[in-house]
């Protein structure tokens, strides 16, 4: 079998970029400057792995509007992410990373996720989530996320 160098190249400078693209939206997330979710692109799935409330696969919106406005509503401050390391295969973009806050009930939440994001033309059009959903179940039926 011959191996095509040229497209080899490509390939690499695709993963390449989407890993960069990828990473600037978590530093914006963390520098608070702008909005992680906007890698989603409007037809994106979003699957969370595990059981409880939120554990299944969402459209975009429904899942801003399902899990995230209300698990940042159960937040005293927004959540901050490190990212330990992100990788691409392809058109597949992994990120291990943490993410630490405090919840209104003044206990700390802390969590590892590993994250995968199918990209298209800069944009996510799948991700699926892994977490602990033991600790995230708890914020979740712990805290209201009202007021």
């Amino acid at each position: 079998m011959q191996i095509n160098s040229a497209g080899i190249k490509e390939l690499e400078m695709i993963e390449q970029r989407n890993k960069e693209i990828v990473q600037s939206y978590f530093d914006r997330w963390r520098n608070n400057t702008g909005n992680f979710f906007d890698l989603l692109a409007p037809e994106a799935t979003w699957t969370i792995t595990g059981t409880g409330a939120t554990a299944g696969t969402y459209r975009r919106q429904a899942f801003l509007d399902q899990v995230v406005q209300p698990a940042n509503a159960r937040f005293l401050s927004p959540l901050v992410p490190t990212v330990d390391g992100i990788w691409a295969d392809d058109d597949m973009v992994i990120v291990l990373w943490d993410g630490a806050t405090t919840a209104k009930d003044g206990q700390p939440y802390r969590n590892t996720y590993t994250w995968y994001f199918r990209m298209k033309d800069g944009k996510a059009i799948e991700a699926i989530a892994f977490l602990d959903m033991h600790m995230f179940n708890d914020l979740w039926t712990r805290i209201s996320p009202t007021p």
